[in-house]
């Protein structure tokens, strides 16, 4: 396993545990254990070409074939999934410099924290690095469900729930690549009937070098993308429920 891919996903999926700290969050109690789902990777060529099928896990998505997926579940921490890169050590920053790809959850059997920090983390924190970074710009923003938790709103409760889709660019040195990502709280809303039954927060993100093929491959790689067999496309069906 690549200990910079996985560092590199932690701070994808997770980076927002210093923000609960800082909230001062002290009433959280931890919810009962849910088994872990087995740890093996599978890699299966896949018809349509030039991909193969990767599993791990509920998690399922086409990979370009010469990149190399590394399983991005760490034990004692709450993530699952992979990623897969050409160069998964480079991966690691998530910045738009590397072609690559995540596809991970996180597990809130293992996190014992209130349904609304996944929203905080999925409005902001999950794809921090892309969205920030002074060499990368957001070219489209699709936003299908926005509840803000109640705590925000001073109301009693709420579904608490965001799904959004994105894509833009970035530009290293001299070489422009295009990024897609897309994010799911589920929350207490509509978008908890599909999917991981103890899923908090979905996150798919992918970068390719740009081509004219590259916007199309983007569309792929996220539209593949399956977890415990539900796809982007029924996340974005089922939030607006």
């Amino acid at each position: 396993m690549l200990a910079g891919g996985i560092d590199g996903v932690r701070r994808l999926v997770i980076g927002f545990a210093i923000a609960l700290v800082a909230a001062g969050c002290r009433d959280v109690r931890a919810m009962a254990p849910v088994p872990r789902y087995g740890p093996e990777l599978q890699i299966r060529p896949s018809p349509a070409a030039p991909y193969n099928e990767v599993t791990f896990g509920p998690v399922r998505a086409l990979v370009p074939q010469e990149w190399e997926p590394v399983a991005a579940a760490v034990p004692g921490t709450s993530q699952e999934g992979f990623i897969a890169s050409p160069r998964p050590r480079a991966w690691a920053h998530v910045d738009g410099s590397v072609e690559g790809m995540a596809a991970v959850w996180v597990d809130v059997g293992r996190v014992g924290v209130p349904s609304d920090f996944y929203y905080l983390a999925a409005t902001g924190p999950a794809v921090e690095s892309l969205l920030h970074s002074n060499r990368c710009d957001r070219t489209a923003h699709e936003v299908y469900v926005n509840h803000r938790p109640a705590f925000m709103e001073g109301r009693t409760s709420s579904p608490g729930d965001y799904v959004a889709r994105a894509h833009g660019t970035c530009r290293t040195e001299g070489t422009l690549t295009r990024w897609a990502y897309f994010v799911a709280a589920p929350g207490y809303g509509p978008v908890r009937r599909v999917g991981i039954p103890s899923s908090g927060l979905y996150v798919v993100v992918a970068v390719l070098k740009d081509s004219a093929r590259a916007r199309a491959q983007l569309h792929e790689l996220l539209r593949s993308t399956q977890f415990d067999g539900a796809t982007v496309t029924d996340f974005i069906h089922a939030s607006r429920a």
